[in-house]
C-alpha cells in the first residue's frame, strides 16, 4: 500500500494543437467513424419517456458502464464533464418500463426466436416468474413462493451441489459482499463472478509477481508518462472516456504504443465528443502499432528483454534499472539466463515480428524514464494468460516502472463494478480482504460468527460442467443461482453450455432483463427474480473503479419497477428462508450496515463506511501500490519469473482465430455494424495477402471451421497480421473448445486455430466425412 494520496483532477490545455488533428474536414465527414451527435440524439429519443430521470442518473449516479469511474459527469482525472455513448447506450436499461404482460407470458418458442438485443428491448422484469419443466410459458408467482421454493431446494441438496454467479452488470460492492457471505452461510464455496472470463489472470499474475491484485497506478499517470502501452486492449472502443485521457497524454508529449494483431482504427484516431477540438478535427492517438501474432506476446517480450540484456553487455545500465532491480526484485539471474537461451528465429516466428522491430520497442522503453502498461482481454483470454501478465510485470520490474508517478501496471476493467467482486469475496479463491486460506478463513469466521466451508469451490465454467455429472455425484450441480450473466453468449461452445444449463434441476436468474439463457429449459424449473439497478437500491451503493477509487452512487428519485428488489436484500432474505436462525448471522439490515461490515472485513476498505452522499469517494491503497518499489510480498520484493514460450503451432492451412468486440458493451450488442471499420457482425477480418492466396474478395461468403464448430461469414480484408483472423464475440464462440481453462486463474481459452474456406467450396462437399477428412489432413494437436 502507498502513502501518497491522489491529488485530484487536472486541467486540459486551452489552446488547440493542430499537429494532432486527423483532418481539417469537420466532424470526420466522409470517414468511417462513430457519429456521436447522431447517436446521442437517437439515445435521447429512446429515453424520451423518462428524460428527467435519465438526466438525474447521468448527473448524480456513478456510471454503470466501464470501470473508469465517472461520478455524475465528472471523474478524478480531468476537469470538465465526461460522457460517452457506451454509458448512454446502457442508460436505457435503467429508464425503460416493465415488460408488457402479453410479451412476458408469450409461448416460450416465440420468445426464443428473439435474440438478446430484442429480449432486452422488451423492458424490465416486473415480478417473480417461474417456468416448470414442460410448461410453455412463464407464469407469475409471489416473492414468498419463489424464495420458499429456492430455499426448499437448497435444504434438500449437498452444499457442493449449489453454485452462485454474479455478473458485473452495475452490481455494487454491497451486493457482492452479501452474496459472498450468504453463499458461505449456506455452506457452499461455489461462487464466482464476471472476472473469471476477463481479468482473473491479471489478479493471479500480479499477486505472484508483485503481490497486488489491482492496478498499481491511476489514469492520471497516463498524462505525462514517457510511454503509454496498450497491450491487447482497445480502450477507445471498450472504455471510450479513456480517449480523453489519451488526448491529455498526447498534449503532454506521451508516446502511445498499441500491441495487437489487428491495427485497430479506433486506437489510431478518434473524435472525442467532450473535447471541442477533437470532436471537430479528430485526434491522432497511437504513435506506433506492433502487430504481434495471436498468442505471440510472450515471444515478443522475451525478444525485448533479450535485446536489453545484450545492450547491458555492451553498456551496463543502458537498458536495465540496476539499482531498482538489485534493491526491489528477486530472480534476475534466472530470468536473464532463460531469456538469453532463446533463439531469435524462434522468437520471430512465434511473435510474428522481426528482431529489428523488437529492438525498436526495447530502445524506446530503455530510453524512457517512465511508462504505464495497460492491458485487457488480448493478453488474458489465453490458456497462458497468467504468464502473459507476469511477462508484462517482468518488463516493468526490469525498468523500475512501478510504485511512482507516471509508472505502473494497469489491467483496465470493462465493467463498472467487477474490481470489487473478488475484494468482497464473491470468488471461490477469495474472502473479503484476503484469499481463501486458513488465516483468512479464521479471520472471517470470527467476524461473521459461523464456520466457513473448508473445501475448494469451483470456477463457474466447472460448475456448469458439473451439471452433467451423475445424479448422485456430490458435486452434481442441482441449483444454479446467477445474478445477471448470459453464458450462452459469453462461454465457448454455446451448444454445450445449453446442455449444461438444461441439466440443472433449478436455475435462478436474478436480473433486470431477459436474455437467451433465461429461456433455456431446466429439469425442474426456471425462476426469474426482478432486481433493482444500482440507482434504485435503497441506501445507495458503492463500486470500485480500475484505479481503486471507491465511489458512492446514491439512490436516485424516479420510477420503480413493479416488485424489483435490491440484490443484496434478496440474498439476505433467501438465507433466512433456508434457516430462520440465519437472520442473526446475516448481521446487516440496510446498505449502510453492509458498508460498516465491509470496513471490518476488508481492512483496506476502511473508509467505505463513511460514504453516504453523492460525490463521496476514496481510493484504497493510495495513489500507487508498491510505492517506492516496495511490494506487499513476504520480503517486500517483486519476483522476476522466467516464462516459457507457448509455442502455438498452427497446423498447415490454418489461421489463428481471435475474438473481438464491435459496437457492444460486453455481450450486449448495440449495432450490427462496427462504426470504426464498417464490419458486419459476421465479417471475418483477414489479411489482404491471405485473402488473395485463398482467392477471396471482400464480401465473399466463407466458412471458418475446426473440429469444435464452424462459423458462416464473409471475408473482409483488413490490417491484421498474416496467418491470423478476427471474428466477433460472441458470434465466433462456436469455434472455441469447451473445458479449456488457464491453469492458474481458470479463464477459458478464447483463441484457437481454424480453416478458412470459400463457402461454395465447403458446401460443394456437403457430407460430414469431407469436413472430417479436411480437418484430419490439416490439423494436428496444438502444443
Amino acid at each position: 500500500m502507498g502513502t501518497t494520496k491522489h491529488t485530484g483532477p487536472i486541467k486540459l490545455p486551452k489552446q488547440p494543437d493542430p499537429k494532432l488533428w486527423v483532418s481539417k474536414a469537420p466532424f470526420g465527414l466522409g470517414r468511417v467513424k462513430p457519429h456521436h451527435i447522431k447517436e446521442t440524439a437517437k439515445i435521447a429519443w429512446e429515453n424520451r419517456d423518462q428524460l428527467p430521470y435519465a438526466y438525474r442518473i447521468l448527473t448524480q449516479g456513478v456510471c454503470d458502464g466501464c470501470a473508469l469511474g465517472v461520478s455524475g459527469l465528472y471523474d478524478r482525472t480531468l476537469e470538465g464533464p465526461h460522457l460517452c455513448t457506451t454509458r448512454l447506450n446502457v442508460l436505457r436499461l435503467s429508464t425503460m418500463p416493465a415488460i408488457k404482460p402479453e410479451e412476458l407470458h408469450r409461448d416460450i418458442d416465440e420468445l426464443a426466436r428473439l435474440d438478446s438485443t430484442a429480449l432486452r428491448k422488451l423492458g424490465r422484469i416486473p415480478y417473480p416468474l417461474i417456468r416448470r419443466q414442460g410448461e410453455r410459458r412463464f407464469s407469475r408467482l409471489t416473492w414468498d413462493e419463489a424464495l420458499e421454493m429456492i430455499a426448499a431446494k437448497i435444504r434438500s441438496i449437498d452444499p457442493k451441489q449449489l453454485a452462485f454467479y454474479l455478473t458485473a452488470r452495475g452490481i455494487t460492492n454491497e451486493s457482492y459482499y452479501a452474496a459472498a457471505k450468504v453463499a458461505r452461510l449456506l455452506g457452499t464455496n461455489n461462487i464466482d463472478n464476471a472476472s473469471r472470463i476477463c481479468h482473473s489472470p491479471s489478479k493471479t499474475a500480479l499477486k505472484r509477481s508483485v503481490g497486488i491484485g489491482a492496478s498499481s497506478c491511476n489514469y492520471k499517470d497516463w498524462i505525462g508518462t514517457d510511454v503509454l502501452v496498450f497491450w491487447g486492449s482497445v480502450a477507445a472502443n471498450n472504455q471510450p472516456v479513456s480517449t480523453k485521457y489519451m488526448y491529455a497524454a498526447k498534449r503532454k508529449g506521451t508516446k502511445i504504443i498499441v500491441i495487437n494483431p489487428y491495427y485497430e482504427p479506433s486506437m489510431e484516431q478518434y473524435w472525442i465528443p467532450s473535447i471541442p477540438e477533437s470532436a471537430l478535427f479528430g485526434t491522432r492517438l497511437a504513435d506506433d502499432f506492433y502487430q504481434v501474432n495471436i498468442g505471440g506476446d510472450i515471444a515478443f517480450m522475451n525478444g525485448v528483454m533479450k535485446h536489453w540484456f545484450e545492450m547491458e553487455m555492451e553498456a551496463p545500465g543502458s537498458a536495465i534499472d540496476r539499482a531498482f532491480v538489485n534493491e526491489h526484485t528477486n530472480g534476475y539471474t534466472a530470468l536473464r539466463e532463460h531469456v538469453m537461451k532463446q533463439r531469435w528465429e524462434q522468437l520471430e516466428r512465434s511473435s510474428g515480428l522481426s528482431q529489428e522491430r523488437m529492438l525498436e520497442f526495447a530502445r524506446l522503453l530503455a530510453k524512457a524514464k517512465s511508462a504505464v502498461f495497460v492491458w485487457s482481454m488480448g493478453l488474458t483470454q489465453h490458456r497462458f494468460g497468467t504468464d502473459n501478465i507476469s511477462q508484462v510485470a517482468n518488463l516493468a520490474l526490469l525498468r523500475g516502472f512501478l510504485g511512482r508517478e507516471h509508472c505502473g501496471l494497469m489491467p483496465i476493467r470493462g465493467h463498472s463494478g467487477v474490481q470489487g467482486s473478488g475484494e468482497m469475496g464473491a470468488d471461490p479463491f477469495s474472502l473479503p480482504g484476503g484469499d481463501y486460506k486458513a488465516a483468512d478463513r479464521s479471520r472471517i469466521e470470527k467476524l461473521w460468527g459461523f464456520e466457513l466451508p473448508a473445501w475448494q469451490g469451483d470456477i463457474v465454467g466447472v460448475s456448469l460442467e458439473n451439471a452433467l455429472l451423475p445424479q448422485d455425484h456430490e458435486r452434481k450441480l442441482k441449483l444454479f443461482y446467477t445474478s445477471g450473466g448470459n453464458f450462452l453468449e459469453t462461454m465457448p461452445d454455446p451448444a454445450f453450455v445449453q446442455r449444461c444449463l438444461q441439466s440443472v434441476d433449478i436455475r435462478v436468474h436474478q436480473d433486470i432483463v431477459l436474455n437467451t439463457s433465461t429461456l433455456a429449459d431446466a429439469r425442474e424449473a426456471v425462476l426469474v427474480l426482478p432486481a433493482m439497478t444500482r440507482y434504485e437500491q435503497p441506501g445507495g451503493g458503492t463500486s470500485t473503479s480500475t484505479e481503486r477509487m471507491v465511489y458512492f452512487s446514491p439512490e436516485i428519485k424516479g420510477p420503480r419497477i413493479g416488485e424489483a428488489r435490491a440484490e443484496w436484500a434478496i440474498y439476505a432474505e433467501l438465507a433466512v428462508r433456508v434457516d430462520p436462525q440465519n437472520k442473526r448471522r446475516i448481521g446487516f439490515g440496510d446498505a449502510q450496515g453492509i458498508r460498516r461490515e465491509i470496513a471490518q472485513a476488508v481492512p483496506y476498505y476502511d473508509g467505505v463506511q463513511h460514504l453516504a452522499e453523492r460525490g463521496d469517494v476514496f481510493q484504497w491503497g493510495g495513489a500507487w501500490l508498491c510505492e517506492g518499489g516496495v511490494c506487499p510480498t513476504p520480503d517486500g520484493r517483486g519476483q522476476l519469473i522466467p516464462i516459457e514460450l507457448p509455442e502455438l503451432r498452427k497446423p498447415e492451412g490454418h489461421f489463428m482465430v481471435t475474438t473481438r468486440r464491435g459496437k457492444q458493451f460486453n455481450s450486449m450488442i448495440y449495432s450490427d455494424i462496427d462504426p470504426f471499420n464498417n464490419a458486419d457482425r459476421y465479417d471475418v477480418l483477414i489479411n489482404g495477402e491471405d485473402a488473395a492466396s485463398l482467392g477471396l474478395r471482400e464480401g465473399d461468403a466463407v466458412v471458418v471451421y475446426n473440429r469444435y464448430g464452424l462459423l458462416h461469414g464473409r471475408a473482409k480484408p483488413a490490417a491484421i497480421r498474416r496467418g491470423n483472423i478476427g471474428v466477433h464475440w460472441p458470434e465466433g464462440n462456436s469455434l472455441i473448445p469447451k473445458g479449456v481453462y488457464e491453469p492458474h486463474a481458470g479463464i477459458p481459452e478464447y483463441n484457437i486455430a481454424a480453416v478458412v474456406e470459400k463457402a461454395e467450396t465447403y458446401h460443394a462437399f456437403k457430407d460430414t466425412k469431407y469436413v472430417e477428412k479436411r480437418i484430419a489432413e490439416l490439423e494436428t494437436e496444438m502444443e
